[in-house]
C-alpha cells in the first residue's frame, strides 16, 4: 500500500510590531564664575565671660552682629557667583561650611556655616547667565583669639 503525504506550508504569522519614542535632551556645560568674596567686616569682642555671639550675613545681604557683646564694623558683603547654562534646566548648588583659619596662629579656628541657595533655575542660555550669592555666620565667644580669621569654599553647581 502506498501512502502518500503532502505537506502544506502555511504562511508565518506576521509578527506584531509597535512603535517607541526617543528623546535626548541636550545641555550646555555650566560655567561657573566668581564674581566676589564674602566679607563679614571687623567684630570687636566686650569684655567679660560670655558665649554664642553669633556674626552674620545673609545670602540677601542682610548683616546682623546683634549680641551686645560684640560691635561690628567696616565693610560688608557677601560672596557672589554667576552660572551659565541651559535655559529652564535647575541645577543643584553644593558648597560645605567653611573653617576659617587665625592668620596669627593657624590652629586657632572659626567655622563659617554657609547660607546659600539650594538651587538655580537657568532663564537663558548663555550669557548673562544668573548671579547668585552665599552668606554665612560665625559664632563668638568672650575666649575667641583675636586676629584674623580667613578660609575659602568650593563651590559647585550641577544639573
Amino acid at each position: 500500500m502506498l501512502v502518500a503525504a503532502t505537506v502544506v506550508a502555511t504562511p508565518a504569522a506576521a509578527a506584531p510590531t509597535t512603535s517607541a519614542t526617543v528623546n535626548a535632551t541636550v545641555v550646555k556645560p555650566i560655567i561657573l564664575t566668581w564674581v566676589q568674596d564674602l566679607d563679614l567686616g571687623s567684630i570687636t569682642l566686650k569684655p567679660g565671660i560670655w558665649s554664642n555671639a553669633t556674626v552674620s550675613i545673609s545670602r540677601v545681604g542682610v548683616f546682623s552682629c546683634a549680641n551686645p557683646n560684640t560691635t561690628c564694623a567696616g565693610f560688608r558683603q557677601v560672596a557672589k557667583y554667576n552660572a551659565v547654562g541651559t535655559n529652564n534646566m535647575t541645577a543643584t548648588i553644593t558648597a560645605s561650611n567653611v573653617v576659617m583659619r587665625n592668620q596669627a596662629d593657624p590652629t586657632k579656628t572659626l567655622t563659617l556655616t554657609l547660607d546659600k541657595p539650594a538651587s538655580v533655575t537657568f532663564t537663558n542660555s548663555g550669557q548673562p547667565g544668573i548671579t547668585f550669592a552665599i552668606g554665612g555666620s560665625i559664632v563668638l565667644n568672650s575666649t575667641t583669639p583675636e586676629g584674623t580669621y580667613t578660609g575659602t569654599f568650593n563651590v559647585t553647581v550641577d544639573y
